[in-house]
This record gives structure tokens, sequence and C-alpha cells, in this order.
């Protein structure tokens, strides 16, 4: 009986200092870190001569990086076609030199999968598909990636970006997405 209070009595005095030795070091951090917010210097007693208020960069996400380098039109990796057509608007040729450009350089495989909305047979619209991506091919072996790098698939009707069926959701499916 008498060992089962002692038991009770350290379950209870064991968390309680436990909690007081972490909250004297909470204290010295709070402290710190309130005068490093107000932009006072927090000194070591060694007389490095760092600047504590400067603040350092983060480091970039992989998607920021590539913006950096190749800029914004590597991260849109969607090519849209007009009604039955497989031929690349000129508006996508900026995307389609960022990616060629990445492509190069990082020596990385690609995937382009065709894609076609609803209308159509679907045999019909699996070799839509097909023209899409290898037009989107064509196009960046022109840039200079090699064909080794590269790889086609057509999808058809079957994967569609938008399931409404409106000339808004038909124009979203008509497309050719490079996939990494």
């Amino acid at each position: 009986m008498q060992l089962n209070k002692v038991l009770k009595g350290l379950a209870i005095t064991l968390p309680l200092m436990t909690l007081a030795a972490c909250s004297s070091n909470d204290k010295k951090f709070e402290d710190q870190s309130s005068e490093m917010s107000n932009g006072a210097e927090v000194s070591d007693g060694s007389n490095s001569g760092v600047d504590t208020d400067a603040i350092s960069p983060m480091d970039m996400s992989f998607e920021e990086k590539l913006a950096a380098k190749y800029g914004q039109a590597i991260l849109e990796n969607t090519i849209s076609f007009a009604y039955d057509q497989s031929e690349i608007a000129p508006e996508y040729r900026v995307v389609l030199n960022a990616h060629a450009q990445y492509l190069v350089e990082s020596q990385k495989s690609v995937t382009i999968e065709g894609h076609t909305d609803e209308r159509g047979t679907p045999e019909y619209n699996i070799a839509l598909g097909e023209r899409r991506a290898l037009s989107v091919v064509r196009y960046l072996q022109s840039m200079g990636v090699p064909a080794t790098q590269l790889s086609t698939v057509s999808y058809g009707e079957e994967k569609p970006a938008n399931f409404s069926h409106s000339d808004a959701a038909y124009a979203e499916n008509r497309r050719a997405v490079l996939i990494y």
C-alpha cells in the first residue's frame, strides 16, 4: 500500500519536473525570438559581425527553379487544339520551346498524351489523339530533342479534362499533355 502511494507520487512529479525543466529553456528562446522580431541584434558573446536582421532566401521548389531557368512557360504542360485539327497554334510555340530547351539540357524522357473531345467515333478519336501527340513530337524534334527522349500515347476521348457537354468543355478536352 505504501509502495503504491510512492509510485503515484512519482507518476505525478516526474512529468511536472520535466515541464519545469523545459519551460526555463522556452523563456530564453522566447526572449531571443522577440528581440529578433523587434530588429535587435542578439549577441552570443562572439564578435562575428553577422547581421541577424538579414533574411536568408528560402530554398526554391523544383517548379520555381524550372520557372526561373526556363521561364514561366515550362510550367504549362497542355497544348490545346482546334476542332478536328492537329496543327500546333502559334501561341504554344513559347511553351514548347521552353520544354524543348529543358529536355535537351536535362536529357529526361517525356510522354506526350493525345486527347480529343467526345465527338466522333472511338477509332477516329484515337487516330486524332495520335496525330496531336505526333505533332508535338515533331515540333520538339525540330527544336533538337532526340527521338529517344520522346514517346506518345493516344487516349482519344477516354480521359476528358472536363466531363461537361458544352463547347467550352470540348475545347478543354482537345489537347496534348506533356508528362515527365
